[in-house]
């Protein structure tokens, strides 16, 4: 085992798998990004946790709220969430000097069609087949096979540059990247006690993210593709993880 405090972990784990649970559970059209986010400020605040964009990136928001064709560090603002929206929550906090980053995507309101419903199923699907993968001893690109493996079957793609990735006392540590798909380069060996945070990008369409040149931060398909996110921090055990964020389902 490395030179964790495991309970530390489980703690940081535990707040911000709450933060994100009750941001999703409030989510509803009509209600702004900001007021979404406020509640996840709340949560980490009455726990004694802090926001780790914030911390360690100076970003402007308590969490990352991504809708849509946005797929990641979408900015908290006057954005009206609408009937039928595909939101996604992403949190990550530091409490005692360690961090835990989780996502979850829903929909609001009434969905636009059976497909948004099933992007959303199979980015979770997606997650628990690279899950399946994590124990001491594999390698990291398998993880990352898995999740491309379960998407293409679905009839979906990912997102090739977003990746899950290492942490503990830093938000991303070593691996740097744990892919949405199999690269030979991710070959390093998975140890009893690293933490990991795995997370899936699955798209309607589109492969790759562009940063917006407006905001500086939020990361947007080129067309318009909708794009679901999950993600959990685990630990990874001889034979197989714990999970440090909660349940989905």
């Amino acid at each position: 085992m490395l030179d964790y405090d495991y309970d530390a972990l489980r703690e940081i784990g535990r707040i911000v798998a709450l933060a994100r649970d009750e941001m999703a559970k409030a989510v509803k059209p009509g209600m702004t990004t900001k007021q979404l986010d406020e509640i996840g400020q709340r949560v980490l605040e009455t726990e004694g946790a802090a926001s780790a964009p914030i911390t360690m990136y100076e970003f402007p928001g308590y969490t990352c709220i991504s809708i849509n064709e946005v797929a990641a560090h979408g900015i908290p603002g006057d954005l009206v969430i609408e009937d039928g929206d595909v939101v996604n929550v992403d949190v990550s906090a530091v409490k005692d000097g360690y961090y835990a980053d989780t996502g979850r995507t829903v929909i609001a309101g009434t969905p636009k069609s059976a497909k948004h419903e099933r992007l959303v199923e199979v980015s979770l699907t997606s997650l628990e087949a690279g899950l399946s993968k994590v124990k001491a001893g594999v390698k990291v690109n398998q993880i990352g096979k898995a999740i491309y493996a379960d998407a293409r079957k679905n009839g979906f793609t990912v997102i090739r540059n977003l990746a899950g990735h290492g942490l503990g006392r830093t938000l991303h540590g070593e691996p740097e990247t744990i892919s949405n798909y199999y690269s030979r380069e991710e070959n390093d060996i998975l140890k009893e006690g690293q933490v990991i945070a795995v997370e899936t990008f699955i798209s309607t369409q589109d492969e790759v993210v562009y940063q917006s040149e407006e905001d500086g931060w939020s990361l947007f398909t080129l067309n318009n593709s909708l794009v679901s996110q999950f993600e959990h921090t685990v630990i990874v055990t001889k034979d197989g993880y714990e999970v440090l964020t909660g349940t989905f389902r």
